[in-house]
């Protein structure tokens, strides 16, 4: 008998503190990727969001 796995899937969001911007934790640039990202994810439907921010 054949085991099968269900993998869940993620949609993966990934940001990145620019280097002209020195303010510490979220940054308003920061900030303003993910909402751009979610949003564009969300209109074409992609669930399960992940954010991976790099700063």
């Amino acid at each position: 008998m054949a085991t099968r796995q269900t993998e869940e899937k993620i949609t993966a969001l990934y940001e990145r503190l620019s280097r002209d911007d020195d303010v510490a934790g979220d940054s308003n640039s920061i900030l303003n990727q993910k909402r751009y990202l979610e949003s564009y994810a969300k209109q074409r439907g992609y669930t399960n969001i992940v954010h991976y921010t790099e700063m």
